[in-house]
């Protein structure tokens, strides 16, 4: 039977059609809708709903379910204000995470898994119970993305006197997940710039280094240490932050080779498996935290943890505004005043 699995984000969605006992399999059809700037989130969902069901019109196949994934109940409502005679299930986003983990069988049995999201907005952990699939935390932090990786990529390159657009620097920034070495070319004065992966990894570390602690900060608020660490979400293509997080946390990795579908395949699963037209969502619950002695995070470390927020929060956001006031040439990063710590 032919189903139709749906990621939605901030950046846009992401839509796989596929039979269903074939999700972990190349698809018969996907596409990648970026979100309209001024758009609404549901936009992208119905318009790769549209794509996709084109796709099957042309193998004069009907597609039998649709699922779609979302972040927050904000999301959630949009799309489903919006879906008028189109008959879907709507899945909390970790649910459908979870459950194509669990059927590649990278998911452990007992414990707790961490989900470590990182796409294009900003990064959400998730921490649940394998055995129940409860959510025993969630966090998000726009600190650090896509987008800002973009962006400090084309500062580098700009400093080297090449200037390329956001299309082209996230092409380079994508090359570099598996060439180790690549030459940018500016299309209008002909400049040159060799950037290599380990360029890109000084160049993100600060972002990631933040991570762990953010990471750290969660294990120690729930009192439980993960099993293992599911690494999602399109940056964590990229072997260089793999590498750094298997070094800034003793947590075993759990890694699928197309980390940004991950979401969109599990919605395949359940688009099957479940009836149309209601939401799934994951049992949420806060643990008692077993905090004991120095295992306690103290109120030194949550400042310390505050002011790192801050400071790189300045220097993503001032290098993303390279993208709408000029490019930076004094060869310093670009810095504003950011205060306080992430919103989740």
């Amino acid at each position: 039977m032919l189903v139709l699995g749906v990621s939605a984000g901030v950046a846009g969605a992401r839509a796989m059609l596929t039979h269903s006992d074939q999700p972990h399999l190349p698809p018969i059809d996907r596409c990648r809708v970026p979100r309209r700037t001024g758009g609404g989130i549901e936009e992208g969902v119905f318009e790769a709903i549209r794509l996709m069901r084109g796709s099957a019109e042309q193998r004069d196949e009907f597609i039998t379910g649709i699922a779609v994934t979302c972040r927050c109940s904000a999301h959630a409502d949009a799309i489903r204000g919006t879906a008028g005679r189109n008959r879907l299930t709507l899945i909390d986003e970790p649910v459908a995470q979870l459950r194509y983990l669990r059927f590649t069988g990278k998911l452990p049995s007992e414990g707790s898994i961490l989900l470590y999201d990182l796409g294009a907005s900003g990064l959400t952990l998730t921490q649940i119970d394998c055995r129940t699939d409860a959510i025993l935390a969630s966090k998000r932090s726009t600190v650090l993305g896509g987008d800002g990786h973009d962006a400090l990529l084309r500062w580098l390159l700009v400093r080297g006197g090449v200037t390329v657009d956001l299309a082209t620097s996230r092409r380079y920034k994508e090359a570099l997940a598996t060439d180790r070495v690549i030459t940018v070319c500016d299309p209008i004065n002909g400049h040159r710039a060799v950037i290599t992966r380990s360029d890109f990894a000084d160049l993100v570390a600060a972002g990631i280094h933040h991570s762990a602690s953010f990471v750290r900060q969660m294990i120690d608020e729930t009192g439980v240490h993960p099993t293992a660490m599911a690494l999602l979400g399109g940056c964590t293509r990229n072997k260089s932050i793999r590498d750094e997080l298997e070094q800034q946390l003793d947590l075993p990795q759990i890694y699928d080779p197309e980390p940004e579908f991950v979401s969109t395949r599990g919605a395949v699963l359940l688009a099957a498996e479940r009836p149309s037209a209601r939401r799934v969502r994951s049992v949420r619950f806060n643990p008692v935290p077993a905090f004991r002695g120095e295992d306690t995070p103290s109120r030194r470390k949550l400042v310390a943890a505050i002011a790192v927020t801050a400071t790189l929060g300045g220097t993503i956001a001032g290098a993303l505004a390279m993208n709408h006031e000029g490019e930076h040439t004094d060869g310093k990063p670009p810095t504003v005043e950011v205060v306080g710590p992430p919103k989740h």
